[in-house]
């Protein structure tokens, strides 16, 4: 039998030496290139719905139509509500995802993520002035929890979507572009806000909101275009629709060696975890995430509790303080006249310096990166915090006119100059990071529900710290003003030690290498790890004993 004829039923047989896909592995073309990068649109509404709150919340029609004629600001009651039910929501979607992109696929339910997304924006935007402030309460808070219904669809299945049908040697690369979108996203939502803050009418917040309408559009309708998961149709044991699957993401002939090959350790893997993680009822397969011991290396357990804590970590540095709330506690500090614009510039810093992980990422690996990132960001939010109970946004006084003034303007600088040097150090690895390991470190029987968990996870926290912050620093509750960057810099601080310890290392693996590295291997010394033997050279060689 040739190699051209050998059946994707029939894996290669080679069991010494390299696997076979680190011989013969397709060529990256433009093509397939863009094809998986065009997924990572999906980051681009996640962000800019999470980064236009931080603006309107500042915009005083916004504040007056939901707090009453003649209010300046937000209570935190309802500030808090309005920013975590967006989290909420995308919580409880995260969690639904799983089960949908199982059942209907994984482009499928991004794709229905989009259309619920859209619902939200719809009832965002009839927020009125004109009406009564719960009216108006209502409207945007029902319609950001149907949006999050929609952002958790999507930002649990498009992770797993990008990792399964990206290249390996540019898998980290590409979900890392998710993370580059959110921060697009962020900074769309900023220029918006800053471009409609001046107007007079309920456009200056009914336009940043409706924007969100365009996004949801560009990415349905661009994946409908896309073919499905080929390892959903594994899983669901289409092999032909498997591998023409593959053969447009590869850029390759239905019967290339590439194509063969690739497929044939897909399917391998597929059989090899379904007889070691069964899942006969929709319950025993959620039990599957948890089976195991936390102590044993390969177990499901253990993996999802990485996945779980890791995005729960990646949301305790604190960044979401800066962009949900950087307007409205600048403006509290006094220090600060153009906000807007500051906050601007921190979702600029965003942008600019996450597509710096798109190489480091491939380069130095995921482990060194999440733990030297949560060291910088710890240095910066420790300095932010000393500064300013010092003599920086704590120390003012009052001027002529009773405005809160700064004592040392030039530390206040200092203070925002840190905060700037804390996002760059977030956006090149710990956002990018984050995304990229969870979307590795799954077998694909509880993959779906694995990444659901953790993006959940992710949301969860979201929810809680949204929830929390006003009242953390609020001038009428917790009043922290600067202090509250101890608490993130004491946070930041567990990351790194939990990186250290914790976090694998995938650089460079298939997620069938990903699987057996688990199993052989412990964290800290997976760095040096290497793939000895194919899931498909051990079926052939099961198979011939027998």
């Amino acid at each position: 039998m040739s190699e051209k004829e050998h059946s994707a039923d029939s894996p290669p047989t080679k069991s010494v030496g390299l696997p076979s896909q680190d011989r013969i592995e397709a060529p990256v073309t433009w093509k397939a290139y863009m094809m998986c990068a065009f997924a990572t649109f999906g980051g681009i509404f996640f962000g800019y719905d999470s980064g236009y709150i931080n603006g309107v919340s500042g915009s005083s029609l916004f504040i007056q139509a939901v707090e009453g004629p003649g209010a300046t600001a937000l209570s935190s009651s309802r500030s808090s509500l309005i920013v975590s039910i967006l989290s909420c929501g995308t919580f409880f979607g995260a969690l639904m995802a799983g089960d949908l992109a199982d059942f209907f696929g994984r482009r499928t339910t991004v794709i229905v993520g989009c259309f619920t997304y859209i619902a939200g924006v719809v009832v965002q935007t009839a927020t009125t002035v004109h009406g009564s402030p719960h009216e108006a309460l209502g409207l945007i808070v029902a319609g950001r929890l149907i949006a999050g219904f929609g952002v958790g669809h999507v930002s649990a299945t498009i992770i797993m979507y990008m990792s399964e049908i990206c290249p390996r040697k540019v898998r980290g690369a590409l979900v890392s572009g998710y993370q580059f979108c959110i921060t697009i996203g962020i900074l769309l939502a900023s220029v918006v806000v800053y471009a409609t803050k001046n107007r007079q009418d309920t456009g200056q917040y009914r336009i940043p909101i409706a924007i969100q309408f365009a996004w949801g559009i560009i990415l349905a309708t661009g994946l409908f275009l896309l073919p499905e998961s080929p390892r959903y149709y594994v899983k669901k044991g289409n092999h032909e629709r498997a591998r023409a699957s593959l053969a447009s993401l590869r850029g390759q002939p239905h019967d290339s060696i590439y194509v063969e090959s690739e497929l044939a350790e897909i399917i391998a893997n597929a059989e090899y975890e379904k007889r070691a993680i069964p899942s006969d009822s929709y319950f025993g397969s959620w039990a599957n995430c948890f089976s195991g011991s936390v102590w044993e290396a390969k177990s499901n357990l253990r993996r999802t509790i990485l996945g779980t804590s890791l995005q729960m970590m990646q949301q305790w540095t604190g960044v979401n303080f800066i962009f949900y709330y950087s307007t409205p506690f600048l403006q509290s500090t006094g220090a600060i006249k153009n906000t807007f614009l500051i906050s601007l510039i921190f979702t600029l810093i965003n942008v600019l310096s996450t597509p710096i992980s798109f190489w480091t990422i491939e380069r130095f690996g995921r482990r060194p990166l999440l733990i030297w990132g949560a060291f910088g960001m710890l240095t910066c939010q420790f300095i932010v915090a000393i500064v300013g109970v010092t003599v920086g946004f704590n120390k003012t006084h009052l001027d002529a006119s009773g405005a809160s003034i700064a004592n040392n303007i030039g530390a206040v600088n200092a203070q925002i100059a840190f905060i700037c040097i804390f996002i760059f150090f977030f956006a090149s690895t710990w956002g990018p990071g984050a995304w990229v390991v969870i979307g590795e470190i799954f077998p694909l029987p509880i993959r779906s529900r694995g990444v659901g968990l953790s993006t959940a996870s992710n949301w969860l926290w979201n929810t809680i710290i949204a929830v929390i912050t006003p009242f953390m620093v609020g001038s009428d509750k917790g009043n922290l003003r600067s202090s509250v960057f101890f608490v993130w810099g004491s946070l930041c601080s567990c990351a790194f030690v939990y990186a250290y310890f914790l976090i694998p290392e995938t650089k460079g693996l298939t997620l069938e290498q990903v699987d057996r590295m688990f199993e052989e291997t412990t964290p800290r010394l997976s760095s040096k790890w290497k793939p000895t033997s194919t899931y498909a050279a051990q079926m052939a060689d099961e198979a011939h004993e027998v």
